[in-house]
């Protein structure tokens, strides 16, 4: 439990920065989401995609996280239907429901239960899942927008996003052996070094805008569950129909039980849908997995 806590930390030392100077200062968040959304993070994606070798292992892994990740969205619909909830309400469960911050959190939780072997799977995951949030993720942003007019906006602003044209492009350059090196090598990487904490920080600082006494505690109860419960089961189920070594099937488990993603904070910060609701899920299911992952742990190992 110590060695876990002393991983996850300097990912809550990075929102606490966000958190404090947002109380002392008071930033934009708007223009600063709008920067690491539309200006870093293609960067990084390119990055992890260009130095990413595809294998047959992706095939099983882009199954496992579509499936997931739209038996989640279901479920959401499901649970909306029941409570009545409105498209934008929908979408910002949808956010903070069915992406996992398999990045940030899951990589190094990965590496200290299973090794530099769960590491190479974790980092492929988060590859992929980096991929379906910034088109499935940005496509239930837009759509839960004040500003939505219908599906097509959404489906443009997932054409907008430079995230997917990012990736797009690091895998053209890894497939034609594209090499990039010197100044050109050493730029990519400071931007795309800088994409990760930047996220976190804007995630702290509109943690520190919100309340969570205005947050409706029976909605945020549902996608707690969801997040934290069911996800874990379904991506359970879903390993028993792959062919796949035990290791990576704990891992997909694994991934799945991680708390909500930062990126789909920033998503309903860009887009106004919900976004205190999805900031404070990302919160409330980051300190719950303090406790839920020690236990899926003991199960798993």
């Amino acid at each position: 439990m110590l060695e876990l806590l002393s991983i996850v930390l300097p990912v809550f030392v990075i929102f606490s920065i966000g958190f404090i100077w947002q109380k002392v200062i008071g930033f934009d968040t708007q223009s600063l989401s709008t920067m690491a959304l539309y200006l870093m993070s293609p960067f990084l994606v390119f990055r992890t995609f260009y130095e990413t070798t595809l294998t047959k292992t992706y095939g099983y892994m882009l199954v496992y996280t579509l499936v997931l990740c739209f038996t989640l969205i279901a479920f959401v619909y499901a649970v909306s239907f029941i409570k009545k909830y409105n498209m934008r309400e929908t979408c910002g469960m949808i956010l903070s429901s069915a992406f996992m911050n398999n990045g940030n959190y899951g990589t190094p939780v990965a590496l200290f239960a299973f090794g530099a072997a769960g590491l190479d799977y974790a980092v492929v995951l988060m590859v992929i899942q980096q991929l379906v949030m910034c088109t499935v993720g940005i496509y239930y942003a837009a759509k839960g927008s004040p500003e939505n007019d219908g599906v097509s906006s959404a489906i443009r602003a997932v054409v907008r996003m430079p995230i997917l044209y990012g990736a797009i492009a690091g895998v053209l350059f890894q497939q034609l052996d594209i090499k990039i090196g010197g100044s050109i090598a050493e730029a990519l990487d400071l931007v795309a070094d800088s994409a990760i904490p930047t996220i976190m920080i804007i995630l702290g600082m509109q943690l520190a805008k919100i309340s969570l006494r205005n947050v409706q505690v029976e909605k945020l109860t549902y996608s707690l569950l969801l997040k934290l419960f069911v996800s874990p089961a379904i991506a359970y189920v879903i390993t028993l129909f792959l062919p796949i070594d035990p290791m990576l099937k704990s891992i997909m488990i694994l991934m799945a039980a991680m708390p909500s993603a930062a990126n789909t904070t920033m998503y309903a910060l860009q887009f106004g849908t919900e976004p205190d609701f999805v900031s404070s899920a990302t919160l409330v299911s980051t300190l719950l997995s303090l406790i839920t992952l020690p236990v899926l742990l003991a199960i798993l190992l």
